[in-house]
């Protein structure tokens, strides 16, 4: 939890993590939070007709009586995006100066790799008097090695989580450093670096899982089978020495 308020008439602003896609997954201290806030956010790509979180979390949350906030962003123009999550910043800070709280809900963790990491810099940077609570949500990365039986690093060993823009360079990289790899959201480029498992000595080491812990989960163990229209940008690749 972070605070650095001075102002205990503002709301708390609550960073969610809903996990992976399984509801069940959602944690009891969560579902409080999202139950009794009175406006909920929620993000959405630009190219989405919906959020994946709040169809996580659309159970615990009852729009008669709660407010929802969307926010679109373009997943293709970094520029605009920070644009659209400075605006969204200024957006909640007027509800929270109001005393009202808000919860800002992220699929997987809000500390990795989220939407949400941009509204709390934006927040930090600029509104400090706001309290900022984060609650942890079950990373992808935790629920795809659950899924897949795979332990991801034991003992003394060294784990890297690598994010969707990387290439070979990135990946030998990582191999020569790391016991366990993971790749996020696989992508076209990561096809092209497969090619390239058999030369670094990694044929048959890696594990792809997509959606894990929803209806469409997928867990590949021989990734020569995986073609493009396998790829999901809710999936990754483990990938151990």
């Amino acid at each position: 939890m972070s605070s650095s308020a001075t102002n205990p008439a503002c709301g708390i602003l609550f960073g969610i993590g809903v996990g992976p896609g399984d509801p069940e997954l959602v944690t009891l201290k969560a579902q409080r939070v999202l139950q009794s806030v009175p406006i909920i956010c929620t993000p959405h790509s630009d190219t989405s007709r919906d959020s994946f979180a709040l169809s996580i979390a659309r159970q615990f949350i009852d729009t008669d009586r709660q407010e929802l906030l969307r926010f679109g962003f373009p997943t293709d123009d970094a520029v605009a995006a920070s644009r659209v999550w400075e605006t969204a910043a200024e957006t909640l800070a007027v509800r929270l100066k109001q005393g009202q709280d808000v919860a800002f809900i992220t699929e997987g963790d809000p500390m990795l790799f989220s939407t949400f990491s941009y509204v709390l810099e934006s927040i930090r940077s600029n509104h400090p008097e706001i309290t900022v609570e984060i609650i942890p949500g079950v990373s992808s990365v935790m629920a795809a090695a659950a899924r897949a039986s795979l332990p991801l690093v034991t003992h003394g060993q060294r784990l890297a989580i690598l994010p969707a823009v990387y290439g070979i360079d990135d990946l030998r990289e990582a191999i020569a450093n790391y016991d366990t790899i993971v790749l996020m959201k696989v992508n076209r480029v990561l096809l092209d670096a497969l090619a390239n498992l058999e030369s670094l000595g990694l044929a048959g080491k890696g594990i792809y899982v997509r959606r894990a812990t929803t209806e469409r989960e997928q867990v590949v163990r021989d990734l020569q089978q995986l073609g493009e229209e396998d790829l999901d940008y809710f999936s990754l690749l483990i990938i151990k020495r």
